[in-house]
């Protein structure tokens, strides 16, 4: 067979082996892996260097309505571009319900934004803000069944926060319908009660963000959100946990059997709640939610990772500019913490901060940040065995690694919408260089060099993490 492409020389990682050979490429897809695999138009030497399966960023916010007067820094174009140069092949952004819309003509409108623009593939998570009867006996079924698989809900925030009724009857229709249920936890009328008494207080520099989100009000919510789903026998996965305590409760959960997974974050690893007592409005450039904690936290989600009891690790990417009145500096939250818009970019550094603060420090294994970064990612929301591996069949989407190289994280560096990034600063060990996408180079050699609108719309499967106890996998 002549293939499109070989990349020879590399070493080569998966979520479960690590192994030198080369990669056969032929339309699109890893067609195979050997020695000596013969002729190509193209051969990638990639002596020295690591080659891993594309990372899969499942959780990030893309053009997404974030309140009055506020504009989120990134489009399509420009997230899946930053995307890229990090080291991803795929993310996955949210297609958001607000109060009053069709849940069909909410994935519409997000695909009529998406169409056209993406360096990176991509697939739609939902978010359920209003759970009328129309929308989860025929709209949330529907979807499911054209392979919207998995949909967000949240427990706080203004227009967002579901009762407890409607997180079960959402629940309720994901065990029917096979789809995997993300859950926001924070517990919303502690929040406004902190929020109010604080600001009485005169206590509204960005700083009290955090004051105003403790690890209670995260930890109860999480108790909160598996005890229901419980109820049903649903899995479900709590996104972004920010502590030990929290992530106790799903390892509790893990314990008794229940289906209950947990995802955390490069913020919960690197930053603290100090980061957002700068000067004069420097602290909103870490505002987001849950917070950063302390470095007690850190070392929890870092045994979280290092247990199995976080399987995925994502960016919670939700970029907003920070010189900019409709981003981190809109004028009413110089007023109080509560207006600043919530959310720090992150999808280009997630990779590069893992892979140096894990890999090269020892915590995690090099089998592990994969699996961590791409292949459970994959098999969590339907996407394996087509995504998150590098094995024959799977899509040629492929990073290959220096993981000698080392940067100073700057803003310089970032390709994204955003004007700054809070990981300003960090010194790591280990870089992603090029990127490929189903088999066609995005960046290489750290240049861009992907047409815009290569990346695809990606169908999802129903996922065996989101099947409940008593059901045989398919």
């Amino acid at each position: 067979m002549a293939f499109d492409t070989i990349i020879r020389g590399g070493t080569i990682a998966t979520a479960s082996d690590t192994f030198s050979c080369d990669i056969g490429i032929k339309d699109g897809r890893i067609a195979a892996l050997g020695a000596d695999l013969g002729t190509a138009n193209e051969i990638v030497d990639a002596t020295g260097k690591l080659v891993l399966p594309g990372g899969i960023d499942s959780h990030v916010h893309i053009a997404q309505p974030s309140g009055p007067d506020i504009v989120m820094a990134d489009d399509f174009a420009s997230a899946t571009r930053s995307a890229a140069f990090g080291g991803n092949t795929m993310v996955l952004p949210f297609a958001m319900q607000q109060k009053g819309q069709s849940l069909r003509e909410v994935v519409t409108d997000y695909h009529r934004k998406a169409d056209g623009q993406c360096y990176v593939d991509v697939s739609f998570h939902l978010i359920i803000a209003d759970a009328t009867d129309a929308v989860l006996g025929q709209e949330l079924p529907a979807l499911v069944h054209d392979g919207y698989t998995s949909f967000k809900v949240f427990m706080t925030y203004e227009g967002l926060a579901l009762s407890d009724i409607e997180m079960l009857n959402v629940m309720s229709v994901a065990r029917d319908t096979g789809a995997l249920v993300m859950i926001h936890a924070e517990n919303y009328d502690a929040i406004r009660f902190l929020t109010d008494r604080l600001e009485r207080a005169g206590k509204t520099e960005p700083h009290h963000h955090a004051t105003s989100r403790p690890i209670p009000v995260e930890r109860e919510a999480t108790y909160r959100a598996i005890s229901l789903a419980e109820l049903i026998d649903v899995p479900i996965m709590i996104v972004h946990v920010s502590n030990g305590e929290a992530m106790e409760e799903i390892r509790r959960a893990q314990q008794r059997g229940l289906k209950v997974y947990g995802e955390t974050c490069p913020q919960y690893l690197v930053l603290t709640a100090k980061d957002m007592e700068g000067l004069n409005m420097e602290g909103t450039k870490y505002v987001c939610s849950p917070p950063p904690r302390d470095e007690a936290s850190q070392q929890a989600c870092w045994q979280g990772l290092q247990q199995g009891v976080f399987s995925l690790f994502s960016s919670d990417h939700c970029p907003f500019r920070y010189d900019d009145p409709k981003g981190k500096l809109v004028p009413k939250g110089r007023t109080s913490f509560r207006w600043v818009p919530n959310g720090i970019p992150g999808v280009e550094t997630r990779l590069p901060i893992l892979f140096s603060e894990g890999v090269g420090k020892g915590r995690i294994t090099l089998n592990e940040f994969v699996a961590l970064t791409a292949t459970n990612h994959a098999k969590t929301y339907g996407l394996y065995p087509k995504k998150g591996t590098i094995a024959v069949g799977a899509d040629a989407d492929i990073a290959i690694w220096d993981p000698e190289r080392e940067v100073t994280i700057s803003q310089s560096l970032m390709h994204g919408g955003s004007d700054y990034t809070p990981y300003e600063g960090i010194k790591v060990k280990g870089w992603p260089v090029s990127t490929m996408v189903r088999g066609k180079f995005v960046v290489r050699d750290g240049q861009l060099v992907g047409t815009l609108g290569a990346g695809a719309y990606v169908t999802r499967a129903k996922s065996d993490y989101a099947k409940p106890r008593g059901a045989a996998s398919a």
